[in-house]
Order: C-alpha cells, then structure tokens, then sequence
C-alpha cells in the first residue's frame, strides 16, 4: 500500500495518543505491582501471550481464512490489551489496578512477543521472504510510537500530577474519537472489498472475542482467584490495543488487508464487553460469591 496520510500523519498520531492516556494513567509504582500480585499477574500474561495466539491460529484454521486476514488475526492476537480495558473494568466492578498493571506489563513485553509471532505468522500463512521489514526495525518502529508517549504521560502524571489528572479524561475520550476515526479511515480505504472481507473474518473475529472474555474470566476463577481479578483479566484478554494492529499493519507491513481482522474485531469488541460487563454484576446468589484468596 502506498504512503498516504493515514499511514504517516494519523495512525502513528492515533497511537500515540491512546498510549499517552495510558500514560497519564500509570505511576512507576504500576509496575511494582507484579510483585504484589503474581498469580494474577502471570495468569493475565500468560493467557495474551501464549494462549491467544494458539486460539487465533485454531480459528484461522478452521475458518480457512485467505492468508492476509490470517497474518490479520494472529498480529490482533499478539497486540496488548487496549487502554479502554481499564474502563469496562471499572464498570464491571474489576480490579482496575490489575488492569493497568497487565496492560503497563505487556505493553512492555509486545515489543519481543509482538514481532515474533508476526513473523511466524506471516512465514506460516504467507510464505518465507514474505514479511518486511526485518524484526528488529519492527521492534523500533513499535517500540518508539508506544513508549514515549507511555513515558510522558507517566512523567506528567509524576511532575504535574494535577495537570495529569485534568487530562486524563479528556485524553481519554479523545483517544476513542481517534480510534474510531481511524477505523472509519481504514474502512473507506478498503471500501470495494469490505463486505467479502467481513463476511469472510467477521464470524471469526467474534468467536475469537468470546473466547477470549470466557477464557479471561473462567480461567482465574478456576484457580481461585477472585472475582473482581477474573473480571480484570477477562477485559484485558478481551479488549485488544486495535490502534496498534492497525498502525503494524498499515503502517509497518503496508497491508490494508492484514489491518481488517482487527478493524472488525474493534468494532465487535465494545458491544461484547458491554454484555460482558452487565452479564457479570447480575446477583447470583450464594453460587456467585468470589474467593476471598489473596494474588
């Protein structure tokens, strides 16, 4: 795909301002927060890392999907949690803290995790010498549009911690006008062939959204954590960073095609949540009590 102004000017200004609202969210003490809560943690982390992508690739498979939205699905897949997870947290009665230590923790770990399952998927469904540019050029390119935003937002929110918290709304829900106009931007851009698309990864990308919210939420509970735990993680496993496959895909690997997967799967994934959210404060009696374990 050709240079253009989505790609130059507004992807990489879309990201870095939904990263800088997560900034402005997050305190050094965020990340010391994995000591404090390991399981939980770990569980989170483990579920994005290793088990999301293995969902993502069954679901390819069994749908068959054309290479490019495949790459599409594994690149969402690998993509960290998005910042709007904190919110339906917070509406769902979540544990918030545990949200933006997760999304703060494998914001991080995206820039190793990230490249290489994108270029296992793109050998994989596309072929070897297929993918571009090499992964230590995508690590930089990644690295740069999510961390300095994160680290000024942080540093705002250290110096001038008033100025930050004014913000932090603001930001916010600028950040969900950005991602929406981008999303509107890739879907005019891809406008002939949207309805084969969808048509084809729609379906795909709404089963992958479910599993990822039961899986988020059944596993911690299983191991005993608490609910409002289980809640955190299911939104951070189900609320993926779009922005971010988006900017890869267009903007790193230049392909409309493999950014559609994760145009749908935002479009899906507010309205999923949402159910989420109201499903999981419904009163269920004695059976609904959370453990009382500690992380």
């Amino acid at each position: 795909m050709e240079a253009s102004i989505l790609t130059n000017v507004l992807l990489p200004l879309a990201l870095g301002v939904v990263m800088l609202g997560l900034g402005l969210g997050l305190t050094f003490a965020d990340f010391r927060r994995v000591a404090e809560m390991p399981r939980a943690v770990l569980v989170g982390l483990g579920v994005q890392i290793v088990l999301l992508p293995g969902v993502a690739f069954l679901i390819a498979k069994f749908f068959g999907l054309p290479p490019e939205l495949a790459v599409g699905l594994m690149l969402l897949a690998a993509s960290p949690g998005g910042p709007t997870a904190n919110i339906y947290s917070h509406l769902a009665k979540g544990d918030v803290a545990l949200n933006i230590t997760l999304t703060a923790t494998n914001s991080l770990l995206c820039l190793i995790s990230l490249p290489l399952i994108l270029n296992l998927s793109l050998e994989y469904f596309m072929g070897a010498g297929n993918y571009v540019p090499p992964p230590v050029k995508k690590v930089i390119e990644v690295g740069v549009i999510i961390i300095v935003p994160v680290v000024i937002g942080m540093v705002l929110r250290q110096r001038a911690p008033a100025f930050a918290a004014r913000m932090d709304r603001p930001v916010k829900g600028f950040s969900v006008l950005v991602l929406v106009g981008v999303i509107v931007a890739a879907i005019v851009q891809e406008w002939t062939r949207l309805p084969g698309y969808f048509a084809t990864v729609g379906l795909a990308c709404l089963l992958f959204n479910v599993v990822s919210l039961a899986t988020g939420y059944a596993l911690p509970l299983a191991i005993r954590l608490p609910k409002r735990q289980a809640i955190a993680i299911a939104m951070e496993i189900g609320i993926h960073n779009g922005t971010l496959a988006i900017f890869v895909a267009l903007n790193v690997l230049g392909s409309a095609a493999i950014s559609i997967p994760a145009v749908a799967y935002s479009l899906i994934m507010f309205v999923t949540a949402a159910i989420f959210a109201w499903w999981v404060k419904i009163p269920r009696g004695a059976a609904a009590r959370e453990p009382t374990s500690a992380a």
